[in-house]
């Protein structure tokens, strides 16, 4: 575990070097722990890599990134959060993609006082603190999106397969509770580890309590254990599965048996089918511009543009807090916070940012939208009449 540890960080600084050079002493510092090995890292490396694309200075400062591994380990994320307070004295805090190693973080960031943004949906009462915003959408928010397309679809008794976790927990909550307002009725909640190879066992239990849906609540490639496997055990009902997995390495690994499924997701998977008069149509264009120029055609991901959105909230928050306080210094990180609070709405890759003090979720219904996958591609689900 150490050596996994400490061999990211020289990775991380063997990488930022050319690039953060000659720190001034007002530099803004953010430090980022994301899962770039692990279970988690088909979420953590298309983060490391919009990072690549942020800018070198922020209103005038320069910028200075520390980036570290934490294999998606609560612990290792909690560790890696101290050591950027405590000896980085860092301005930000960005981490992690794993809801319960953002958890880990966000407590440490509540214990110091740096605002945090957490890469993963985070439950209320980490929100409700006074230093963390959730960059990616509440499950709320995609629920309601789903569970509408669910009623229509005729659907009312549902089994649930997600991850043993607090993001699988997030998804059950919403389905059990939310989705009592939509008719709909949980006769199955089977779990399973994000490290398992196998779901056999769970698939059989939630096929055989005769669903009319499989609703998955899992992340990443994970998701498609559970999603080949319903196939495989002949379920030919529907099957909805929650915006972690929106991946195309989801898509290549669940193969024939993902087509036709539901997801729900971020707009940014679909931003050259918006509206032009949508508010997240611009930014969602120039991210993918900027990833796919460098990283490849459909090299996209949700997880990835959460970066992109940080920045994009940073840059109008960061002038505001420079007029009362220096970079490097707790009246700034306060400044900061306050800023973020203040000076929305915030027009990002996901959705439209209005944090307030009561709110560091942000995001409406327009952070939502649904898809359906064919021949190996995402597409746009047309909303039903």
């Amino acid at each position: 575990m150490k050596n996994r540890f400490f061999a990211g960080i020289a990775a991380i600084a063997v990488m930022s070097l050319p690039v953060f050079a000659n720190p001034a002493l007002a530099d803004i510092t953010i430090g980022v722990t994301i899962p770039t090995t692990g279970p988690g890292a088909a979420l953590g490396i298309p983060l490391k890599n919009s990072i690549e694309l942020w800018p070198k200075e922020i209103a005038g400062e320069k910028l200075k990134v520390i980036l570290l591994d934490d294999a998606g380990d609560p612990s290792i994320a909690t560790t890696n959060a101290r050591r950027f307070a405590n000896d980085d004295k860092v301005d930000v805090i960005m981490g992690s993609a794993l809801t319960p190693a953002a958890i880990g973080a966000a407590g440490v960031a509540a214990e110091v006082g740096v605002p945090h943004f957490a890469i993963s949906p985070v439950p209320p009462p980490v929100a409700k603190g006074k230093w963390t915003f959730v960059l990616p959408q509440y499950s709320s928010v995609l629920a309601k999106r789903m569970f509408t397309r669910m009623k229509q679809d005729g659907v009312k008794r549902v089994s649930f397969i997600g991850f043993a976790d607090s993001y699988g927990q997030q998804w059950v909550e919403e389905l059990k509770n939310t989705g009592k307002e939509y008719g709909l009725e949980v006769v199955a909640d089977e779990r399973y580890a994000r490290a398992d190879t196998s779901v056999s066992g769970q698939v059989l239990k939630a096929i055989a309590a005769k669903p009319d849906a499989v609703f998955i609540g899992a992340s990443g490639t994970g998701a498609a254990l559970p999603q080949i496997g319903v196939r495989e055990r002949g379920f030919t009902g529907p099957v909805y599965v929650v915006s972690g997995a929106v991946t195309f390495e989801f898509l290549r690994i669940a193969g024939k048996a993902v087509e036709n499924t539901i997801f729900s997701s971020g707009p940014i998977m679909v931003a050259e089918d918006q509206p032009d008069d949508s508010p997240t149509k611009a930014e969602g264009l120039a991210y993918l511009k900027a990833y796919e120029g460098k990283f490849g055609p459909n090299s996209r991901t949700q997880f990835g543009s959460h970066v992109w959105d940080a920045m994009v909230i940073l840059k109008k928050a960061v002038p505001v807090a420079l007029q009362k306080a220096k970079p490097g210094t707790s009246e700034f990180r306060a400044a900061l916070r306050d800023a973020i609070e203040s000076s929305g709405p915030y027009n990002a890759t996901h959705g439209v940012f209005q944090f307030t003090p009561q709110d560091h979720y942000g995001l409406d219904q327009r952070g939502a939208v649904l898809l359906t996958a064919k021949d190996g591609k995402f597409q746009l689900l047309p909303e039903k009449k």
